[in-house]
């Protein structure tokens, strides 16, 4: 016989290992209000305007020369990238599978829900946040550096305006690194240093998605037009100017300057499994949403493949420049009238990042308030416009306020373990969803199953321990997020969805109680 002590570590266990049914998961979809007019090719917008941003217009120059913390790939960063996309192809699939079996908002956490518990979940749940909000800032601040860029071009406007006083465009840390000597103002001995233009995008982003998710869509479509047609001008023009003796060396740093290419140009993928989390927004998901996941993913290598061949072979690898790659290539063959195209192109693509990983961000934690780990309130869908508004106000707010302290740098090797972790637990759960579950209706599969989801582990999981070794302060920073969230689950998370759990199943005495006084 078990003692009280036993018997109450048992059932905690068991709550902390408590799974849903995918059929819950449904049945909370039918009943949640949000409005399903999402199609493919609205998708496959969603994942290239999450894919196609920071990374081929910031990012890229970084992946081919490195930084202080780590080597860079050189040109064999095209080699980088084929790592990358196989890293992210088996995830996708496993990802086109969920989506297909459980169409509901939410993506990685709900899976980890149904697959492995609820404590999981809501672990998995705290690393979406790091990668969508988190993203979301450092994506900001590199809009902010474009915007600049676009306005230096204007003779006409005031110096105030083409060249504000860095503690106005950027973050304390990144103000002080730009220039040492820069008068940041104080207040009570504190610095004062806020990203006036990334609060500014942020917020328009924040209406857009308060408005609905076609009007988002819409919105998405603009500015992929823009940045493709950019990136394809750039593609055409520079293909004269390649110079086959610049891709040599082609791998100067070896092996170890590939792998941590892929880890920075990584950078530019994570979002794109936020098109799972419109599921519950799409027509057809179980067979619109496997062509959006994978068809973007595909789309997007080639585009970023032919950039990074090209860019390298415009000029020595030690003259690219680690702000604005793409800019600085046109300047050095002389076609400095590009340069405004760039910055145009640039902001395109990185507003239309910003609007799918804040969308992503309200998804998840509208998910997490459903299943009552966060306060009912957040739960709540606007009547008109059928976008989850409290969510989006609170999430915005708190981005605000992130973006006033997170370096910019550190924030996007955050998000990138963010979205190595998500993709690790994805595949491992649909490993377990073929085991616990093997005759629920797929409309798709993964195929060479169990093998796919094993390569998409091991990549993925590779690529983040080399990473872990060489960037030291995210390295640390990312540990602690973890611990943070197993802290806020315990005082607050745990309890609360007890009692949404029993509130539940009262209801479903209720319901029983009243079926059996009616057939009376």
């Amino acid at each position: 016989m078990q003692s009280p002590k036993e018997s109450l570590l048992g059932k905690f266990v068991a709550n902390l290992l408590r799974k849903k049914n995918p059929d819950e998961f449904l049945e909370q979809s039918a009943a949640g209000g949000l409005k399903k007019s999402l199609n493919a090719f609205d998708l496959i917008i969603l994942g290239i305007s999450a894919i196609i941003g920071a990374g081929i217009f910031v990012m890229i120059g970084s992946a081919v020369i490195g930084t202080a913390e780590r080597v860079g790939a050189g040109p064999a960063l095209v080699i980088s990238i084929i790592l990358v996309t196989i890293a992210c192809i088996f995830p996708a699939l496993c990802y086109a599978e969920f989506a297909s079996m459980i169409p509901v908002s939410g993506s990685a956490y709900i899976y980890t829900f149904a697959t492995m518990g609820e404590f999981p979940a809501w672990m998995m749940g705290w690393v979406l946040m790091l990668e969508y909000a988190i993203g979301t800032i450092a994506v900001a601040s590199s809009w902010t550096g474009y915007l600049i860029k676009l306005l230096e071009g204007f003779p006409f406007l005031p110096e105030c305006i083409k060249h504000p006083p860095v503690w106005l465009i950027n973050d304390y840390q990144t103000a002080v690194a730009s220039n040492p000597n820069a008068h940041i103002p104080h207040f009570l001995g504190i610095p004062i240093c806020i990203n006036l233009p990334a609060m500014f995008i942020i917020l328009v982003i924040a209406g857009v998605l308060f408005k609905g998710i076609q009007e988002s869509a819409n919105f998405a479509k603009i500015m992929v037009f823009v940045k493709v047609a950019v990136i394809a001008l750039f593609i055409g023009v520079g293909a004269f100017y390649v110079r086959p003796e610049n891709w040599t060396p082609f791998a100067p740093s070896g092996i170890k300057g590939i792998l941590m290419g892929a880890f920075a140009i990584f950078y530019a993928y994570i979002g794109f499994d936020a098109i799972s989390t419109a599921a519950e927004e799409t027509k057809d998901p179980q067979k619109n949403l496997p062509i959006g996941l994978i068809g973007s993913l595909v789309i997007c290598s080639i585009i970023y493949g032919l950039v990074t061949i090209v860019l390298t072979g415009m000029m020595p690898m030690g003259q690219i420049d680690l702000k604005a790659p793409i800019a600085a290539a046109m300047s050095f063959v002389g076609q400095d009238w590009f340069a405004g195209a760039i910055a145009i192109g640039a902001l395109a693509g990185l507003t239309s990042v910003l609007l799918v990983l804040q969308f992503g961000t309200t998804r998840i934690l509208y998910a997490m308030a459903r299943d009552g780990f966060l306060p009912p309130v957040m739960k709540k869908v606007h009547p008109k416009f059928q976008t989850p508004w409290v969510i989006t106000i609170l999430s915005t707010i708190l981005i605000l306020i992130g973006s006033l302290f997170i370096n910019m740098q550190v924030a996007a090797e955050l998000a990138i373990f963010g979205t190595f972790s998500s993709f690790v637990i994805v595949c491992i759960g649909i490993l377990i969803l073929r085991k616990t579950e093997p005759d629920r209706p797929r409309s798709f599969t993964v195929p060479c199953c169990p093998w796919f989801p094993i390569i998409g582990v091991v990549f993925c999981s590779g690529l983040m321990i080399v990473a872990l070794r060489e960037v030291k302060t995210s390295a640390m920073l990312f540990p602690l997020w973890l611990v943070l969230g197993i802290i806020i689950y315990f005082m607050y998370g745990y309890q609360s969805n007890r009692k949404q759990v029993a509130m539940k199943l009262k209801h479903m005495e209720e319901v029983k109680q009243e079926k059996v006084i009616q057939n009376k």
